[in-house]
């Protein structure tokens, strides 16, 4: 009976923790959900983590769990997973995040997890524990992302200019800060229905585990989906300021009309990769946007100093939180 109770307090522990990973998640990516309404001053910052946050939630309501499942099942052989794999892969995930956070460096929370989860299969059972064909899918959209979010960004960019090209600027700029709104609730809708379904993912690995769900099963209990929405919504209400400053203005400067393009192209690109269940970054999805959006008036409009580290700090996200999560597992494993 002991033993049961320690089992159900250890799966209830790490279900805790990986909500509060949710909520970094969305404290740590609000940057990307409101950065650019903020930055062209569209809404004030309160407003805008408010405004995203009620989208986050609402995308529960409108996404399937394809990313779920690719979390799940999908990344890691779930025969090999316990309460040690779950713990280091989420202190893997957690760690990077605090550092980038820190530093104001927007990394992906979502690769955070996935170097977390590979970090801590390996560390239990070696590279046979990957599932190669699932993390090359994520791999290869850590380059397709950005650069799509690069191409549509700039695509909208370049048919607006067209499009407006003899209205007074000042009528644009009036116009596109009420656009500007509905592209900010569409890219926060794409936010909440990739990033949360991440965190679903590895609560449902857990309890498929430890005989808590079924593994025939095509969806996690319900409470787990709406604990995952949540937390992510309160996470973007807090917001992550340090990593707003270096979205909104540090890569390039926006206006409304910039604005909208970019997240424009950032919600097409989140609206595809979850209806294809691949977890993407939202962070690589709105910086390529950025990107875009700038290098279309002229590639001295970008500061691409800045944009080099952010690429860097994407390079280093996997390897970085794989090595934090083999040692917690192995902190994990001896200490607890």
């Amino acid at each position: 009976m002991h033993s049961i109770q320690l089992a159900i307090w250890a799966v209830a522990t790490l279900v805790v923790v990986a909500l509060v990973f949710d909520f970094m998640n969305g404290f740590h990516d609000a940057a990307n959900s409101i950065a650019t309404v903020v930055s062209t001053g569209v809404l004030k910052p309160q407003q805008a983590v408010a405004f995203a946050a009620a989208f986050n939630v609402i995308a529960y309501f409108i996404f399937h769990l394809k990313v779920a499942q690719t979390v799940g099942k999908g990344t890691i052989d779930p025969g090999i997973v316990d309460h040690y794999v779950v713990f280091g892969a989420l202190a893997g995930a957690i760690g990077w995040n605090i550092v980038t956070w820190y530093y104001g460096i927007p990394s992906s929370s979502s690769h955070a997890l996935i170097g977390g989860l590979v970090g801590s299969a390996l560390a239990k059972s070696g590279w046979s524990a990957l599932n190669w064909e699932g993390l090359l899918k994520t791999v290869t959209f850590i380059f397709v992302s950005p650069l799509l979010g690069f191409v549509l960004g700039s695509f909208f960019m370049l048919l607006v200019s067209w499009i407006y090209f003899r209205t007074p600027p000042s009528k644009v700029d009036r116009r596109f800060r009420r656009f500007q709104l509905l592209s900010a609730g569409l890219y926060s809708l794409g936010h909440g229905g990739n990033d949360a379904q991440k965190t679903i993912g590895i609560i449902w690995m857990l309890l498929i585990a430890t005989g808590y769900a079924s593994a025939t099963a095509d969806a996690p209990p319900l409470w787990v989906i709406g604990a995952c929405y949540v937390s992510m919504g309160l996470g973007t209400l807090f917001g992550g300021w340090r990593i707003v400053r270096t979205m909104g203005q540090k890569i390039t400067k926006l206006k409304p009309v910039g604005g909208f393009c970019a997240e424009a192209g950032g919600a097409i690109t989140l609206f595809v990769a979850s209806f294809l269940g691949i977890p993407v970054s939202t962070t690589h999805t709105i910086t390529g946007a950025i990107v875009g959006v700038g290098a279309t008036r002229k590639l001295s409009a970008v500061r691409w100093g800045v944009a080099g580290n952010i690429v860097w700090a994407w390079v280093l996200t996997i390897p970085a939180s794989a090595v934090l999560a083999a040692a917690g597992w192995w902190f994990g494993h001896r200490f607890l």
